[in-house]
């Protein structure tokens, strides 16, 4: 659960762009994290969160964006469920607030899936609908064989909106009913991190695809030991794909790179194999885990602004297509 915890503190501070992205998150979040309720006759909007840093965002998202009130109750662990959940309630305005976010249609009921003016938004949107929806119930594994990406949902109809955005955003993601829970799952290892970098996730995904290979580069002394020769070329492609996109973004910044991300991203490129920890250990003076991927993250990103630019191939295209292949 150590990523989950990761990937949601990111995205509970992940700036947003736009108001329409605004709410399409605030609406994700009250789909998938709680429900309406009605009390002495009044319709209440409860949400059940598990981070706080989630529901301050979404406290804040409802006063500033909608203008209600909230209050938030605080509920310990207990033996059964370990930590502290954060319950987001909406009293007196609970009614207007569901129909601005969609929970509620123009005759008054209740939205099973995502309102149409969310599922029919921009891909900007999309994303939001995805970061609000993984905030609110998402949970990340460790990379390997059995690692996956998925979103705990309300119903059916909540899945298949789900899907569909993701769709949008080029990436394929599958609804799936499990014990009688309706959830959304991706599996493959690219698609989590783009879906990772598409919600906001950048630092996170660093780190993702930092044990990633290292999960696949112990397998490639296993198939060694084997004499798996096909295997072993393709986690030799592995092992150097964390260090190909950096050697990409340094190629197309050239000589106009700052000195400080093309020291990091050289350190990246010298010391394929090293975690975050090591490159800021190897660093002269030494540096933070944080700091390390905060400029290789930079790096990334001002050589892909480049290359949209210019109408160049981004740092992806450095990846073997190869490996992409084996992959899928």
């Amino acid at each position: 659960m150590a990523l989950t915890a990761a990937v949601k503190e990111e995205l509970a501070h992940h700036g947003i762009k736009s108001s329409s992205e605004r709410k399409a998150e605030v609406s994700a979040m009250l789909r998938f994290a709680g429900g309406l309720h009605i009390i002495s006759g009044r319709i209440v909007i409860e949400a059940e969160l598990d981070q706080a840093a989630t529901a301050r965002r979404l406290r804040t998202a409802i006063a500033e964006v909608y203008g209600h009130g909230s209050e938030i109750i605080v509920v310990s662990g207990g033996n059964l469920r370990k930590g502290s959940r954060y319950v987001i309630r909406v009293i007196r305005d609970g009614e207007s607030l569901a129909r601005q976010t969609g929970l509620l249609d123009v005759r008054g009921r209740p939205v099973r899936g995502l309102p149409p003016m969310i599922v029919n938004g921009s891909v900007a949107d999309a994303e939001a609908v995805w970061r609000g929806a993984f905030l609110a119930h998402g949970s990340l594994t460790e990379p390997g064989r059995s690692s996956s990406l998925e979103v705990t949902c309300p119903g059916s109809e909540a899945a298949l909106a789900l899907v569909g955005a993701a769709r949008r955003l080029g990436i394929a993601a599958k609804a799936r009913e499990v014990r009688g829970v309706d959830r959304v799952v991706i599996r493959d290892g690219d698609a989590i991190s783009a879906l990772l970098t598409r919600m906001g996730a950048h630092d996170t995904v660093l780190v993702w695809e930092e044990r990633r290979t290292r999960k696949e580069v112990r397998a490639t002394a296993n198939r060694l030991a084997n004499f798996d020769d096909a295997n072993l070329r393709r986690s030799a492609q592995a092992a150097v794909a964390a260090g190909a996109r950096v050697e990409r973004a340094l190629d197309i910044l050239g000589d106009e790179v700052p000195d400080h991300l093309k020291y990091a991203g050289q350190l990246r490129v010298d010391h394929k194999q090293a975690s975050l920890d090591e490159l800021g250990r190897l660093a002269d003076p030494p540096m933070t885990k944080d700091a390390i991927a905060g400029r290789i993250r930079r790096l990334l990103a001002m050589a892909d602004k480049r290359a949209i630019e210019e109408g160049l191939p981004g740092t992806d295209a450095a990846l073997p297509s190869d490996t992409a292949e084996h992959d899928a």
